[in-house]
Formats: structure tokens, C-alpha cells, sequence
């Protein structure tokens, strides 16, 4: 594939420079300093409309698009999900209190969380419209919590299907039988009856296999067993399915173009529906968690070069960021890709690496990729950077995180200031 289709839709390069959402990348990295990330609203936008066309295709009953928080979440994009009506998954209440100064609805506030906190499910409780319950011990605990509490919520219970999807690497897969997440089938069915002999309010199933996968047959057999489990609980009208998400994306050019929303939506109703069909069971309220499907080709991070060093046959190109603002090479290995900001169709004369500022060997964007010659003080866009970076972010070295700005036709908003110096002391006390 080619590098721009790693781009956000609305990328172009004009007059030897690029440009998102007709924004000059150069003017704004020194307008807004450097590490700067940038999200384009029209790509955002364009990928809920394709994930909500496939579902009214594909599906003949009410069907509801999740956004993960984990993935970035801070105020304005909370409030951009709402402005589609997405369901927005919070993880413990953190993510529950943005939710809320975002004005999100509560029935558009689902919670998962694989070790909740008493504080997490007080939060939930009182604010959520939905608890993806991990484990038993949390579904005693929230019976002994409801018992002093009036609560409008609904709890889905998580599956662990012991089907793993493929993956780039064994932590972003979930679903097998060694997960920490989930419960096996009999301890669902135990949980299932104490939900009905306490008459809490069990209202559906979810699972999740996997982030960032390509192939959707593997989640058929994960389908098939909870829609036995499904019967078996004896949901009737008006239940709820999550078969998770994940949906993969392409990140390097030499990997295939990213993969078909279509098709991943297609598969996942069509089994929902003859597994349904076969079964007697009436078709539930079906959720898709997309993941960074819906958000990683949004972002783009830029970066601009303080220094060279050539290392026999490695030449290093060092930036303002890393690891502090993308740790996702540390922990995965992840492949990337990048343009000069300036001259982006220049010759790829040259084979570099770019690595950050960090004390960390780790400390890697990228390596051994094709690029034209660089100098000091160059900007380079990483694009494929909107989904788990800022989220997984660190003050290592005392980093400070990066301005965040949203892109559309004529206008550039700052969404989350440039943290600085008297921030990395706030919460700090001295002896």
C-alpha cells in the first residue's frame, strides 16, 4: 500500500509540504511546538459512518457502535462520540469521571474492568447504564452494593471463549484459555443462576478474543459457544450480544491495506443471526467494539529532529519523542512508518532508525525504514498514531505530554493543552 493511505483521508501534500484537513503540518508544529499529535474529524467521522453503514446492511435489529476509551479518551473526544451516539467504554472511574464532564448519557456508558475497585463500581453503579462483569467476586460485590443502592444498570456478563484470534503479539490477545480476563463457561453459568436467584438485572454476554487482528473467522466458534451459553441462560427479548471488537489496521506500507470494516461487520452478523435462527433464540441488541479501527488512522503524531548519529551500517534519527508519548514499540514491537513534513516526496535515498530522547534502549519509533535525507530540525509525521499512545503516555524523564489538536476544514482546536514544567510537581509534597 502506499504511505499516504496511512494517513488520515483528508492528508495531501501541496506545494512540497503536507497538509491534513487543508492545515499546513508545518505551521502548526510551530505554532504548537513539537511532539504535537493531530486528529483529523473527518477521518474520525468517516469510520463511524462506514461501521454504522455495515450495520443497518447486515443487521435487522437495533445495533449500537462502542468506542474505546482505552484507546485515547479525553474530553472533546468523549463529547465527539455522543455527537455519533456511540456507546463509550470506560474503564474504572477515571474514565467514568471524563465520561461525565463530557456530558455523556448514562445508558451510553458501558464499564468494563478486569479487577474493579470498590471505587470503580460505586462509580459505575451510580452513573453507568452497563457493567461488563468480570468475575464472580465482583458480582458478589455488586449485589451487596445494590443492596444499599437504587441503581438503573444493566450487567453483561464476560465470556472467556478459550479461541484466540491472530494477532502481532501474544499480549493483545485475550481470549484464550491462559487470559487473565473473563470466566469460563461453567463459571458464566454459576453466575448466570446466582444473578437470577438474587434477581439482579442480567441483561446480556460479551466476550473479546483479541486487538488488532485481520481475520474474522476465529470469532465464529467464540460466537457459536456464547450463543449456546446465551440459551442455555435462557435470554429472551430484548438482550444484549458484544462479541468485542479488535478489528485490525494497517500501520507499515508493506503490510496489506487495511482490512474491510464491510466484511468484519458482515461475518459477525450473519453468525449472530443462523447461530440465532438455529438456536430459537431471539436476535439481541448486537454491540461492536471497534477499537482503534475507529480511531488510529485519525492520528498523527509529529515529531522534529534534534540530532543524526551514524553507526556503521545504522544511521539513528533522533527526535523530541518516543516512548514518553508511544510506548507501543517497547511493549510490542510495533512497526510504524513516517513522511518529512517538508519534501515528503523526495527520493527515499537514505535507510534510517528514529528513536526518541529517552534513557531506554527501547526508546524506538522505528526502524530500518526507507526515508529521504533528513537534516536538524526537520519535522517527520508518524501517521497511524491515534489509538493507544496518548493513552498509555508517561512522564519518564520527566516527559511532559504533548499538545493535542482536532483538524477540520478551516479550524485547528487545541483539545489538551501541552503539559508543563509546575505539572510534573503538582501532586507532589516535599519532606
Amino acid at each position: 500500500m502506499k504511505q499516504l493511505d496511512l494517513f488520515p483521508i483528508t492528508t495531501k501534500i501541496e506545494n512540497d509540504e503536507l497538509t491534513i484537513a487543508g492545515h499546513n503540518l508545518k505551521k502548526l508544529a510551530d505554532e504548537f511546538s513539537t511532539p504535537l499529535y493531530v486528529y483529523d474529524k473527518a477521518t474520525l467521522d468517516s469510520s463511524v459512518a462506514d461501521y454504522k453503514s455495515a450495520l443497518a446492511s447486515y443487521y435487522p435489529q437495533p445495533a449500537s457502535v462502542t468506542y474505546a476509551g482505552k484507546a485515547y479518551l479525553c474530553l472533546a473526544i468523549a463529547q465527539w462520540t455522543q455527537s455519533h451516539g456511540l456507546t463509550l467504554d470506560c474503564t474504572g472511574e477515571g474514565e467514568i469521571h471524563i465520561a461525565l464532564n463530557a456530558n455523556v448519557k448514562r445508558e451510553n456508558i458501558l464499564v468494563h474492568g478486569v479487577n474493579k475497585s470498590d471505587a470503580d463500581l460505586e462509580s459505575a453503579l451510580q452513573h453507568a447504564g452497563t457493567i461488563v462483569v468480570d468475575n464472580f467476586t465482583e458480582l458478589k460485590r455488586i449485589k451487596e452494593t445494590l443492596r444499599f443502592a437504587q441503581s438503573d444498570i444493566n450487567l453483561w456478563l464476560r465470556l472467556l471463549p478459550g479461541v484466540t484470534v491472530s494477532t502481532h503479539h501474544i499480549h493483545t490477545q485475550t481470549g484464550h484459555h491462559e487470559s487473565k480476563f473473563g470466566m469460563t463457561r461453567e463459571e458464566i453459568l454459576e453466575a448466570a443462576n446466582f444473578c437470577k436467584e438474587n434477581k439482579l438485572p442480567l441483561k446480556g454476554l460479551h466476550f473479546h478474543q483479541g486487538s488488532n487482528f485481520r481475520d474474522p473467522e476465529p470469532l465464529i466458534p467464540a460466537i457459536e459457544m456464547a450463543l449456546d451459553i446465551s440459551k442455555e441462560i435462557g435470554f429472551e427479548n430484548e438482550w444484549h450480544f458484544c462479541p468485542g471488537g479488535g478489528w485490525g489496521v494497517a500501520y507499515h506500507e508493506d503490510e496489506l491495506p487495511h482490512p474491510s470494516i464491510k466484511s468484519y461487520v458482515k461475518g459477525v452478523c450473519e453468525a449472530v443471526i443462523e447461530g440465532c435462527e438455529k438456536r430459537n433464540l431471539s436476535l439481541p441488541h448486537l454491540h461492536l467494539e471497534p477499537g482503534r479501527s475507529l480511531v488510529a488512522r485519525a492520528g498523527v503524531a509529529i515529531y522534529r529532529v534534534g540530532a543524526i548519529k551514524k553507526r556503521e551500517n545504522k544511521t539513528w534519527v533522533l527526535v523530541d519523542g518516543g516512548m514518553a508519548d508511544n510506548p507501543r514499540y517497547a511493549m510490542y514491537g510495533a512497526r510504524y512508518s513516517c513522511l518529512a513534513v517538508t519534501n515528503p516526496s523526495q527520493e527515499r535515498s537514505e535507510v534510517i532508525s528514529v528513536a526518541g530522547p529517552y534513557c531506554e534502549s527501547g526508546d524506538v519509533i522505528f526502524e530500518d525504514l526507507g526515508m529521504s535525507k533528513l537534516k536538524i530540525g526537520d519535522l517527520i509525521a508518524v501517521p497511524m498514531s491515534g489509538a493507544y499512545h496518548l493513552s498509555m503516555s508517561s512522564n519518564y524523564n520527566g516527559a511532559r505530554k504533548p499538545a493535542v489538536l482536532m483538524l477540520e476544514n478551516g479550524n485547528a482546536k487545541l483539545i489538551q493543552k501541552r503539559e508543563m514544567l509546575d505539572d510534573l510537581i503538582r501532586r507532589d509534597l516535599k519532606l
